[in-house]
């Protein structure tokens, strides 16, 4: 099958960063469900998993962590989805990734591909949606029914992927006033369009910002963006008992001394988490996306795809990489047939 993947670990301006390659088709046994691509899209972890290092494979490298596509066979312990069912997810670190014509995937974090959505609607979501959720309704705790309707939250980060599923969750699901931030007039513009109630800019003092907006702190904070950068802003613009939730890794340890005062919680999301520790509730990504599927088809939520490559191949994804490594993507970035 065709595949694009990695041996070295080079600059994206490197021809030889992401190429194109032939590799086994896999098979099922299991749980797993063998999936024909259709889509795909990129994410962070994407490039920063391809980040220039030393280490040399052996075996081609495949990325690649949001898939749309049909599920062509099944190990014989699946019981959720059967050949012919269109599919979306984002898949596992521990396994490789969904880069290629053939994927095999856990069927216990695979979700029904919304009807009304085409396949590359559809791959933009699965990764950032799992993301969004479980921080706001596992993490800070927020109602995902509307009991917490009215409280402000703080999205940090609000165009990229996962601030624009976030933005969308947080103000029709929950029923949060929703302030998100972005730079320039074009991601602001989308993250008022997605139902932002408000946009601040995340290059600039956040506290003056809210301030003018007559609010002196939010009850919630979501940081979709560079957690070392702004993670001293959070003390003061955190109300008392408040949550504090973040995506991004940081490069220095945080120091939590300033949120004690307030009784603040902090936590982290990582949405690999379940499939990488196979954890007991492992099959709730199932019923997230699937979930999830159901507000698309109701138009409660829509797509965030915004930038769309086609084919699948090494040149184009060397090119979702490099937009996406310079910082300025608005919504998501996906790619269709091989």
């Amino acid at each position: 099958m065709k595949a694009i993947g990695l041996f070295r670990y080079l600059p994206i301006d490197d021809p030889e960063s992401l190429l194109d390659l032939e590799v086994e088709d896999p098979r099922p046994g299991g749980r797993d469900l063998l999936v024909e691509v259709k889509a795909i899209a990129v994410n962070p972890v994407d490039y920063k998993s391809r980040a220039p290092r030393p280490q040399v494979e052996t075996v081609p490298k495949i990325l690649g962590w949001d898939v749309a596509g049909v599920v062509r066979a099944a190990g014989s312990e699946a019981t959720l989805f059967k050949p012919g069912d269109s599919v979306y997810y984002a898949g596992s670190r521990t396994r490789p990734g969904g880069n290629s014509e053939l994927h095999l995937v856990d069927e216990r974090i695979v979700g029904r591909k919304p009807r009304n959505l085409r396949f590359a609607e559809a791959a933009a979501l699965p990764l950032t949606t799992l993301t969004a959720w479980e921080a706001l309704f596992d993490r800070l705790g927020i109602s995902k029914t509307g009991a917490d309707g009215g409280r402000s939250v703080l999205i940090i980060g609000g165009a990229g992927g996962v601030g624009s599923i976030a933005i969308q969750l947080a103000r029709r699901l929950a029923r949060l006033r929703v302030i998100a931030t972005a730079s320039r007039p074009a991601s602001s513009a989308w993250a008022r369009e997605l139902g932002a109630d408000e946009v601040i800019d995340h290059t600039r003092d956040l506290a003056p910002q809210l301030a003018a907006l007559g609010r002196a702190d939010v009850d919630y904070i979501l940081c979709c963006n560079s957690t070392d950068h702004h993670f001293g802003a959070f003390a003061p613009i955190i109300a008392p008992q408040g949550k504090i939730c973040a995506i991004v890794g940081t490069q220095k340890p945080v120091d939590l001394a300033p949120l004690m005062q307030k009784s603040v919680t902090f936590a982290w999301e990582l949405m690999f988490t379940r499939p990488t520790f196979q954890t007991a509730d492992m099959v709730a990504q199932h019923q997230i996306l699937d979930e999830t599927a159901a507000l698309l088809e109701a138009g409660t939520l829509k797509t965030t795809a915004a930038t769309r490559l086609s084919p699948i191949n090494a040149a184009n994804l060397r090119h979702a990489h490099a937009l996406l490594e310079g910082g300025h993507v608005v919504g998501k970035i996906v790619l269709e047939g091989f």
